[in-house]
């Protein structure tokens, strides 16, 4: 039996909280999984799990293997790491959650030069707009925008992600003119669920003077390339990220509404567990990330990016207060 990679599909399977969901994510069949378990309970001499027809639970002794072995599995790639002149050696899957629209324009581009750099990597990417827990849904790595919010993880940031408040010209031609925040109330506002739930829509102008500003929801939805198509249809107005409509702008498919006026950032992190020390994997893909993404963003140039890094960008701190 290989011990190492019976306890790899432990460990997965007590985080993900199913041994399907854990073979899953371990590109392996549910059978195989759940039969390597089994033997695994057999070499300890011990239940590490007790089942029922929908879920399970671990037992006390489960309950120690579990935090025995991410602490070996931690140690083993460690030590490959420390011994290894070739980053090719990064072998294995890693779990990386983040938001729809972050995840579909803007991690294409980093996780190719992730493939690049370990190609022996097996990579699954999860895509949610809800806050998503690193150890309850067995994630590695998870990119949050907005406030990074309590937890226990280590969380890197990035920068920010500007938000564009547009209309189609179509649009715009049959409905009255937007000349100030007050006219926004007087056109649809289409949204995505989460965001601007109380119809208010903050706003900073060229002072830098915050205020919040009274919208009119007329569609919900919990995907953005619907709002983005919808908004481009002409059926109302809304915010997208920039990095999602540069292009829309730029061949006047989109047009910037109050272009005195600009909807805050939001800022972006990306989170690995608090675990020390952190996985040779987990910890080759985040500096690659922190690498790349904000080049990707748009929202960084090369002194600006200098400046983010020795204020916050290149510091870690912890979602728990811990080091």
């Amino acid at each position: 039996m290989n011990l190492l990679e019976a306890m790899r599909i432990y460990v997965r399977a007590v985080e993900r909280g199913s041994i399907s969901s854990a073979a899953r994510d371990l590109n392996i069949g549910q059978p195989a999984a759940s039969e390597r378990i089994e033997r695994l309970e057999k070499y300890l001499g011990c239940r590490l799990l007790l089942r029922n027809a929908r879920t399970f639970k671990c037992t006390p002794e489960g309950e120690i293997f579990y935090e025995r072995s991410k602490k070996i599995l931690s140690a083993a790639e460690q030590a490959i790491a420390d011994v290894s002149s070739d980053g090719q050696v990064l072998r294995g899957a890693i779990r990386i959650g983040a938001p729809h629209c972050l995840g579909e324009m803007i991690l294409p581009e980093a996780l190719r030069l992730v493939r690049e750099a370990y190609p022996q990597l097996n990579i699954d990417l999860a895509l949610s707009d809800r806050t998503i827990d690193l150890v309850t849904e067995g994630v590695d790595i998870a990119f949050r925008q907005g406030q990074v919010g309590e937890g226990a993880f280590f969380a890197f940031r990035l920068g920010q992600v500007e938000r564009t408040l547009v209309a189609s010209p179509a649009y715009l031609a049959r409905h009255a003119p937007i000349k100030a925040p007050a006219d926004l109330i007087d056109h649809p506002f289409i949204r995505l669920k989460g965001t601007f739930g109380a119809d208010q829509l903050p706003l900073v102008d060229s002072a830098a003077t915050r205020e919040s500003v009274a919208i009119r929801t007329a569609i919900t939805t919990n995907h953005w390339k619907a709002m983005y198509r919808m908004i481009g249809e002409g059926l109302g107005i809304g915010v997208i990220e920039r990095f999602a409509c540069v292009d829309a702008l730029a061949s006047g498919k989109l047009v910037l509404l109050l272009p005195d006026y600009g909807v805050p950032p939001q800022d972006l992190h990306v989170l690995t567990r608090a675990q020390r020390p952190i996985p040779a994997r987990v910890r080759m893909v985040v500096n690659i990330m922190k690498e790349c993404v904000p080049e990707l963003l748009g929202t960084l140039g090369s002194g600006g990016r200098a400046k983010a890094e020795a204020e916050a960008g290149g510091a870690e701190t912890a979602g728990d207060g811990s080091p």
